[in-house]
């Protein structure tokens, strides 16, 4: 069964989509790491955004997920300073200026105006701003639009993924196969993922355990094909996650075997 690694959302799961509250999963929390495990944060935002909570939670060795799964940060990386930019966030944001869609992204936005649409801080925004590997977004068109912009996008070799409010642009790179990673690092162990958006739904399928909250501002998630093993607290954000972690902390260390679908 090895060790138990729960992979988690921040925006909506871990913490409150509006107030960015998390602490109503510290007991959870600290009951995971009192008997060894992994808490991996998994999230859209940038690296640089993550590494104080990060922090705070006193959540090493685990790496961390960031980008809506662009990449994945090791706990020997975090003291490194990330560059401002690279070459993927570059490349997206030439393609962006060819396609001339109504998709407004974070690189179009001052700090003012992401700390307006995301309510973060406008320290955090400038943060949130730091693009490295993806460009998350606000698409303003209709789902015509959308359905070709996405498929001029996949010319380019770019992927379009909806979170809980923001659309994301990426080379690719996946959540779940960053889990997958994280497993190869850090394995054998027991999974337990959470989210509340459909780029969350394929990792919760995934993992051993998987839990959804309930997302008031988003078209949430449908049935899987093994709803069975699916949580679904009553309670949205950090309530519904420290009410499924507990239930599964009780549970676990019954391994049921994954999902894969």
């Amino acid at each position: 069964m090895g060790r138990l690694i729960v992979v988690s959302d921040l925006d909506g799961t871990l913490m409150d989509h509006k107030t960015y509250e998390y602490s109503p999963t510290l007991p959870a929390i600290a009951r995971l790491k009192q008997r060894g495990g992994l808490l991996v944060l998994a999230s859209s935002k940038t690296a640089r955004e993550m590494v104080p909570l990060y922090n705070v939670l006193d959540l090493y060795p685990a790496p961390m997920i960031v980008e809506n799964g662009a990449a994945l940060v090791r706990a020997t990386q975090l003291s490194v300073s990330p560059a401002e930019e690279t070459d993927s966030y570059q490349k997206i944001r030439l393609v962006l200026s060819k396609l001339r869609a109504p998709f407004r992204g974070f690189g179009d936005m001052t700090v003012a105006e992401v700390s307006a649409a995301t309510g973060l801080t406008i320290e955090a925004a400038a943060l949130a701003k730091a693009r490295q590997f993806t460009e998350p977004g606000l698409w303003q068109g209709s789902r015509d639009e959308r359905r070709i912009f996405e498929a001029r996008l996949a010319d380019y070799g770019l992927v379009a993924q909806q979170g809980g409010r923001f659309l994301t642009l990426s080379f690719g790179g996946t959540k779940a196969g960053q889990m997958a990673q994280v497993l190869q690092e850090h394995g054998p162990a027991t999974t337990i993922a959470l989210g509340d958006a459909p780029n969350d739904a394929e990792m919760i399928a995934r993992a051993d355990f998987g839990v959804v909250i309930r997302n008031d501002h988003g078209p949430g998630l449908p049935a899987f094909n093994c709803e069975d093993r699916i949580l679904r607290p009553n309670a949205p954000g950090p309530n519904g996650w420290a009410e499924a972690m507990t239930h599964l902390l009780d549970q676990i260390p019954t391994d049921k075997g994954a999902c894969h679908g």
